[in-house]
């Protein structure tokens, strides 16, 4: 195919009509006071004026019976310097514009029980239309119904929105923070843990039972289950949004169990434990305090889904639950190469950039699936938000906060997938004795490419997929220290080194260091090696210790 067949359909195929938001402030006549409500236009039919001030505030005509697609719905008189206010359907938006434009009318309310979608035309109806054309839903229609009485004036208008909100900066600190904080707390804990195994510890045994290794196979059976798990949200999401919702408390509630628990068993009360009883989970005699902590974290979550539409200040909580649960995570989910970090977060790259900027092409709506599910669907009779998101309300007080998501969100998967790799690097770290530094640079990369996602967001102004950007500043990040370093094939392989000093002969005097592992999973050598000395060989080491 020539080059500029190509350019021709590559044109058509991410040609989309543009609309805008703007907002119809209604007062009744004689009154200053007034309400704003949210409006979808159209520039290409004609501009709004940005400044409220500088809007003509005209007469609504209300016409909400008709849908105004033939001259008989055309009242006697026509509309002299009105706005009439119709509905949708029926007809094109042309034929509806024009016939208001025709009968005097300065402007064009369609109210949409539908999602507000953006009143298209072609080049040649543009052009013979001069007058505003806007979508209004359904919903503000009948409030403005009950709030203004009949001689009720409208002023059309479009005011400029902030490029970035100050909202970002809070969730720039969240995320950053989840990953640095969760980074160290997994590979300090890793190397307490292997400490506790040269030292015998029993509590070893039971902390390897709360860390699992990804393997390839868990990475597309994970990929292949997001993948699903989204579409049926896409298709099935007022019934499924319940249920996500209800996993997430319960996952929530362990997840700031975790992180709560290294605290509160440094406190000195209620260590005592239950009486000996038969009860499930009960039977183990857990402490008093332990179960205190449980309810709290249960209360926590409870109250949470009681309340989780308040949007004053439920936010707050679920970000809080939010954090517990990707800290929980990363402590608790271990990548055990970098090969496998890299399998992991090339195809959650690609699973990201798909659903974001390709699935608009394949859906009736042109709506991304990724940002639908993530925001909630406008026309979902639930309006439940699904609440794996970390999530902010602007606070530039902007009247399109109206029109616009009132929040700014960041999933859970751009914080979690290089998350991961930032407690990898971690581990190494500690594996090698390098002054964390492959942890600090891949922390550093995560926050930078957090800025570019950013910017991106404000350049295009429309929702990004994160790890579009994140994913290569760290890994290339990661990569590029590594073969600074020279220790590429120990890094990609998961193989640490072993430090002279090691392997230095220990004196009586001297305790032993936790040796490093060759491996992060340590051979099965090594393990019959470290097995557990006899009595006899108790005896001996003793014998020869005196």
């Amino acid at each position: 195919m020539r080059v500029p067949d190509t350019l021709f359909w590559a044109a058509f195929l991410i040609q989309k009509v543009v609309g805008e938001y703007g907002m119809a402030h209604f007062s009744d006549e004689g009154k200053s006071r007034g309400k704003d409500y949210c409006i979808f236009f159209n520039s290409q039919w004609a501009r709004l004026p940005q400044d409220l001030n500088k809007a003509s505030r005209l007469q609504i005509y209300d016409l909400t019976t008709s849908v105004l697609c033939s001259p008989s719905d055309v009242p006697e008189g026509g509309f002299p310097n009105l706005i009439p206010m119709v509905m949708r359907g029926n007809c094109t938006f042309y034929e509806k514009v024009r016939l208001a434009q025709i009968n005097g009318a300065k402007a064009l309310l369609i109210v949409s029980k539908d999602r507000l979608t953006p009143p298209a035309g072609n080049k040649s109806q543009y052009e013979e239309i001069d007058i505003p054309v806007a979508l209004l839903s359904y919903s503000d229609m009948l409030d403005i119904g009950k709030t203004f009485g009949k001689g009720r004036l409208v002023a059309m208008y479009a005011p400029n929105e902030p490029v970035l909100d100050y909202n970002m900066v809070i969730i720039f600190l969240m995320a950053v923070g989840t990953v640095a904080v969760g980074g160290y707390w997994a590979g300090s804990r890793d190397s307490k843990k292997r400490y506790m195994k040269h030292k015998r510890d029993d509590g070893a045994e039971k902390q390897d039972e709360e860390t699992v290794d990804v393997t390839p196979i868990m990475i597309c059976v994970f990929v292949v289950m997001c993948c699903s798990m989204l579409v049926l949200l896409y298709f099935f999401y007022d019934y499924l949004a319940i249920w996500v919702i209800a996993i997430f408390c319960l996952a929530s509630s362990v997840g700031l169990h975790s992180c709560l628990w290294p605290f509160v068993r440094r406190l000195p009360f209620c260590k005592c434990r239950v009486p000996e009883n038969n009860l499930p989970y009960l039977h183990t005699r857990p402490q008093v305090r332990m179960l205190l902590l449980s309810a709290f974290c249960i209360a926590v979550s409870g109250t949470w889904m009681v309340f989780r539409n308040e949007d004053q200040w439920a936010w707050v909580l679920q970000d809080t639950l939010g954090i517990a649960f990707c800290l929980y995570m990363l402590k608790t989910v271990r990548l055990p190469t970098f090969k496998a970090c890299t399998l992991l977060l090339s195809v959650l790259f690609v699973y990201d950039v798909f659903f974001v900027f390709i699935t608009p092409f394949l859906t009736k709506s042109g709506e991304s699936i990724m940002v639908e599910v993530a925001a909630g669907p406008s026309d979902s009779y639930a309006h439940e938000k699904l609440p794996m998101v970390l999530k902010v309300p602007r606070l530039n007080f902007s009247p399109l906060s109206l029109c616009d998501r009132p929040f700014s969100l960041l999933g859970f998967g751009d914080v979690l997938v290089p998350g991961l790799l930032v407690v990898y690097c971690h581990r190494f770290d500690i594996l090698t004795q390098s002054s964390r530094i492959y942890f600090v640079t891949c922390t550093i990369a995560y926050g930078i490419g957090l800025l570019i996602t950013f910017v991106a967001l404000a350049v295009m102004q429309m929702g990004q997929p994160a790890l579009l950007y994140l994913v290569p500043c760290t890994l290339l990040t990661s990569l590029a220290v590594a073969l600074w370093r020279r220790e590429l094939p120990q890094f990609w392989t998961g193989s640490g080194f072993v430090p002279p000093i090691m392997l230095a002969p220990i004196n009586c005097t001297q305790t032993a260091a936790p040796q490093a592992d060759d491996h992060l999973t340590r051979p099965e050598k090594e393990r019959t090696e470290d097995s557990p000395p006899t009595p006899a060989g108790k005896e001996e080491a003793e014998n020869k210790a005196n």
